[in-house]
């Protein structure tokens, strides 16, 4: 029956109830096109439309318009011949429009109305919906034998597609679990690869793990953002966001493309190749800037025409490196082939030279997953080849080596006897004071802790005593810091004339401050000790630059381990024993808890 109606009226009644008639919707619609500077384009409404209208069956075909400036209005009549009311919903299963206006007109025996037109689209806030939904849904409740009449009025600047469907509830939510389904497995496995070559890169430091990262997060966002989620969910009343972000995320898909290629290929800058991806690359940039400025018709046609070059450029160059004999080329070039394939596609889709944009979009999912599985699997094979490589080279080195082995035997030996007097003489300069000769402030550090854990351990006396040339700043200032060089190396002969046992440690840990670590040695021995280096340093003179004799002095704190916890509380009483010293007048010696020694 709804074959023989179609074909005696070329905009007939759907009926609503009957489900075959609903599967075959795009029998029953009609639609006009007006163009800008006709009467019907500026209509605000179906009463508003002149009575001269044109309208055109759509035939069976799905409503998909290229980019045109054009106002298209879209008539459905439909009935409900049961007992009783129910309700369905109008469905139109494409987001990226900017104005859509719906009107419902009834009508019965006695009446003719109109119910308020409902005005949404990107342009308005994802509330003017209605329902929370990514698509346009439009409910239409019918009473028994009730006809109505929805008019849909669509403007957008980018490519039409009206892809349209009547639905139970049911089916609407059946319809909508099954998508989320689809969509919550594509999108959480672009997300855990994403993360994975994050945490990849994070523990390796490899670049095109990060920027496999990168392009996975890219077209994953930037499908999240066709398929009407990212206006749903992330900037629901921002409409300006809403337009703005498609060419934008197009171009930042191009731009990773771009980068991830050209790390994984491995392309080398001063080639051909490398050229064009560095150009291609900055081409990337400049177009985020652009997209900021241009309107979105062109910025729209302008990053899709960079985004299917950037595919076939890399296309071009996988083929070369794989030709080049670069093994995970292959695999990459078998993705980048898909992804060939799928982008075609969906771009017809998008600018409105192919119907079906629901299965177009899930194609590209498709598409884009098994994309994303054949790059990250390029990366398995890469790793494994680089693997087998190193595997190949150890292999041949210990074969080398077997065959060499008697030959290269005495020169192994005399290699790690010169490594080892290396490491010996780095070793020594590393804890020795390059002016004076003495033990540095490294040593120090390392070498006090153990020795106050030997003294806790064995409860043997172990002494620190620190000493402070006096007034030394004036014999930079007087004399310059050569003579000031001449005076630290003397202090250093003289201590280490007075430091003769084997496990004494002289220090100098500052510009002109030095220590004395003295294990076995109690308070009284480190104090004469102590003082003989002072008696010293007073009666040695030495001779500036013009032959002048000069007398330096000391002071020194000393410290036993007895008591204190750990060797920072000893190096604390010590040095405080010190400040006692220089605080006394300088050219004496000071006991850590003991009543200070007077100058000798």
């Amino acid at each position: 029956m709804a074959s023989e109606a179609i074909a005696q009226n070329p905009c007939p009644t759907l009926v609503a109830n009957d489900a075959d008639a609903r599967q075959t919707l795009n029998n029953y619609l009609c639609y006009a096109v007006t163009n800008p500077g006709e009467p019907a384009h500026l209509a605000n409404g179906p009463d508003n439309l002149p009575s001269s209208l044109k309208w055109q069956p759509a035939g069976g075909h799905d409503l998909v318009f290229s980019h045109t400036q054009a106002t298209y209005w879209i008539k459905l009549t439909v009935t409900n011949t049961g007992t009783q009311q129910s309700l369905w919903y109008l469905k139109l299963n494409y987001p990226l429009l900017d104005e859509i206006t719906f009107w419902q007109t009834r009508e019965t025996q006695t009446d003719h109305s109109s119910a308020p037109a409902l005005t949404t689209g990107d342009h308005h806030p994802f509330t003017s919906r209605g329902i929370d939904y990514r698509y346009y849904l439009l409910p239409v409740t019918l009473t028994a034998n009730e006809v109505a009449t929805v008019y849909i009025r669509v403007h957008s600047s980018g490519a039409l597609n009206v892809p349209l469907s009547l639905v139970t509830p049911d089916q609407a939510i059946e319809e909508s679990n099954h998508l989320t389904l689809i969509h919550g497995l594509f999108y959480g496995a672009l997300l855990i690869l994403a993360i994975f070559n994050l945490l990849l890169y994070a523990s390796s430091g490899t670049r095109y793990y990060l920027l496999n990262a990168f392009n996975t997060a890219s077209m994953a966002m930037f499908l999240f953002a066709m398929g009407g989620f990212a206006n749903q969910y992330f900037w629901p009343d921002n409409s300006q966001l809403a337009n703005l972000s498609i060419p934008l995320l197009l171009a930042v898909t191009g731009l990773a493309m771009t980068l991830f290629g050209w790390s994984f290929l491995e392309v080398p800058r001063r080639t051909l190749s490398g050229r064009t991806l560095h150009v291609l690359a900055w081409t990337g940039f400049g177009l985020l800037a652009l997209t900021l400025v241009i309107p979105y018709t062109k910025s729209i046609v302008i990053n899709t025409v960079f985004v299917l070059a950037a595919i076939a450029i890399l296309t071009v160059i996988a083929s070369l490196r794989w030709r080049q004999g670069y093994q995970p080329a292959f695999w990459y070039l078998a993705a980048w082939m898909v992804m060939v394939v799928g982008a075609l596609f969906y771009a017809s889709a998008a600018f409105g030279y192919l119907g079906d944009y629901l299965a177009r979009e899930v194609t590209m999912q498709a598409v884009v997953g098994a994309q994303v599985v054949l790059i990250n699997y390029a990366l398995v094979q890469r790793w494994r080849l680089l693997n087998e490589k190193l595997l190949n080279v150890e292999h041949q080195a210990r074969s080398e080596l077997e065959i060499k082995v008697h030959e290269r035997t005495a020169q192994l030996r005399t290699a790690m006897y010169r490594l080892e007097q290396a490491n010996r003489k780095l070793e020594t300069l590393s804890l020795k004071d390059a002016l004076t000769g003495l033990h540095n402030r490294r040593h120090m550090d390392n070498l006090l802790p153990e020795l106050c854990l030997e003294a806790q351990r064995t409860g043997k006396p172990l002494t620190l005593a620190l000493l402070d040339a006096d007034h030394f700043k004036r014999i930079n200032d007087t004399w310059g810091h050569d003579f000031g060089d001449t005076c630290l190396r003397r202090i250093a002969d003289i201590l280490t004339e007075h430091v003769k046992r084997p496990r004494d440690v002289a220090v100098r840990f500052g510009g002109e401050e030095f220590a004395l670590l003295l294990p076995d040695t109690d308070t009284s021995g480190a104090v004469r000790i102590c003082n003989g280096i002072l008696e010293t340093i007073r009666t040695t003179p030495i001779h500036t630059p013009i032959n002048e004799a000069v007398t330096l002095t000391m002071s020194a704190g000393i410290a036993e381990f007895a008591g204190h916890e750990n060797a920072q509380e000893l190096f604390q009483s010590a040095d405080e024993a010190l400040y006692t010293s220089k605080h006394r007048g300088r050219d004496t010696l000071t006991c850590a808890g003991t009543v200070p020694q007077p100058p000798a």
